[in-house]
């Protein structure tokens, strides 16, 4: 069995543990009750673009939004490893 519980470090203060089979990192944040911008949660608009700083993601569904090297859709992925992010 793989590991679904990992750390994610948002903006260098707010640390929290999520497990990536229980929805989108989008979802994980709301839950914690952190100020994410978004709009569309489906990857379309890219409102929620962060910067993944370390770490990685598998996408639940292919983004429509134009992402850039270094940037992740946290509305449409969830973490395969610890991550460090800032958004």
């Amino acid at each position: 069995m793989s590991q679904t519980i990992f750390k994610v470090v948002v903006n260098g203060k707010h640390e929290l543990a999520v497990d990536a089979s229980k929805g989108t990192l989008l979802e994980a944040l709301e839950a914690r009750q952190l100020d994410v911008h978004y709009h569309c949660k489906s990857g379309f608009c890219g409102a929620c673009r962060s910067t993944l700083k370390a770490g990685s993601v598998r996408y639940l569904t292919e983004p429509l939004a134009y992402i850039r090297k270094g940037d992740i859709l946290p509305c449409c992925c969830v973490p395969e490893s610890d991550l460090d992010l800032d958004h």
